[in-house]
């Protein structure tokens, strides 16, 4: 597991000018608080965390690209993300006309993003306290417990929308109007996990050792031998 003690007080020093900025002026402001309830449970969690375990620089990566991403949602909601005018005005037509879409597609990218990007850190903390005989046995998990909290995640973000502030359900839940929306997103998202550990595993990060642990569980489970 490769780490660079430089690299996540780096990430957390470009992460907030980023934050910043797109705290400015949002398209929503109600929403833009909304939104960052998780950068305000998630980043503390993160931090503590750190104390107890190091990440791998992969890790700490994906959570500042996800994060970015997040942010720039948040600052215009994510059904509003001008990405269509940013790529006209480079190329001269839309980007949505490549591919025949007619929605905004930015949610999507981002819940597949969370499911590629959050892949590797949630590995690293699952595997500290779950130990497996074999790599399949991990992707059983990790695809369980993405899927999972995909589901949680889309039931908390429409209690959020109906209970803080029923007036923006539309905007926060950025449905656009498809009644398959919360589906489509919990699939991408256990689709950009599956994709992730696709990669660990061709990297060898879920291979197997001498005693059949997964590298990333039998290192962070046992802190004998960090």
């Amino acid at each position: 597991m490769t780490q660079r003690h430089w690299l996540p007080q780096t990430l957390l020093a470009l992460y907030a000018p980023v934050w910043i900025a797109c705290a400015i002026n949002p398209l929503f402001p109600s929403d833009w608080l909304i939104e960052n309830v998780l950068v305000f449970l998630a980043l503390p969690t993160v931090l503590y965390a750190w104390r107890f375990q190091r990440f791998s620089d992969g890790a700490c990566v994906g959570m500042f690209l996800f994060f970015c991403l997040h942010s720039l949602g948040s600052h215009y909601t994510y059904a509003e993300v001008p990405y269509d005018r940013w790529w006209q005005a480079l190329t001269g037509h839309t980007f949505n006309s490549l591919f025949g879409w007619e929605r905004n597609h930015f949610d999507r990218l981002v819940h597949l993003a969370y499911g590629l990007l959050l892949t590797p850190i949630f590995t690293e903390l699952i595997g500290r306290v779950v130990r497996v005989r074999r790599a399949v046995w991990m992707w059983v998990v990790m695809a369980s417990f993405m899927g999972l909290h995909a589901m949680v995640y889309e039931l908390v973000e429409w209690a959020a929308a109906m209970v803080v502030a029923p007036e923006l359900g539309a905007a926060y839940l950025g449905t656009q109007g498809d009644v398959w929306d919360a589906h489509k997103d919990m699939a991408l998202a256990v689709l950009g996990n599956l994709m992730a550990l696709a990669y660990m595993s061709l990297r060898g990060r879920l291979s197997l050792t001498g005693d059949d642990v997964p590298p990333v569980v039998s290192t962070l489970g046992n802190p004998a031998r960090r």
